[in-house]
């Protein structure tokens, strides 16, 4: 279970497993980067760079729940992305949050 919220309806915490997170460095392809630089020109979405964050932010997710499942969790709350630039074309997209073991 995933959420952003700092509880779960209908459920309770019986014990906090503290922070969790899961990565992903990325660099955009030299062509998509190229594609994506012309499309900035005229405006608009760039489908490139929306598919490539999209897959990040899949894969920082599956690094999270494999830390969370590792740790013995029921669930992550309070789960939050968070991206910076790591180098000219590169970024990283960070998921985190805080596993909990629920009661029953």
């Amino acid at each position: 279970i995933l959420v952003t919220t700092h509880s779960l309806p209908g459920r309770q915490i019986e014990k906090v497993l503290g922070l969790v997170r899961g990565s992903t460095v990325r660099g955009a392809p030299a062509t998509e980067d190229l594609h994506a630089w012309f499309e900035n020109m005229v405006g608009g979405e760039i489908p490139e760079y929306t598919k490539l964050l999209a897959q990040c932010r899949e894969q920082a997710i599956d690094r999270l729940v494999a830390d969370a499942r590792s740790r013995g969790a029921d669930a992550v709350i309070a789960m939050r992305f968070v991206s910076c630039e790591i180098a000219n074309g590169a970024a990283e997209i960070l998921a985190y949050g805080t596993a909990v073991k629920l009661k029953g």
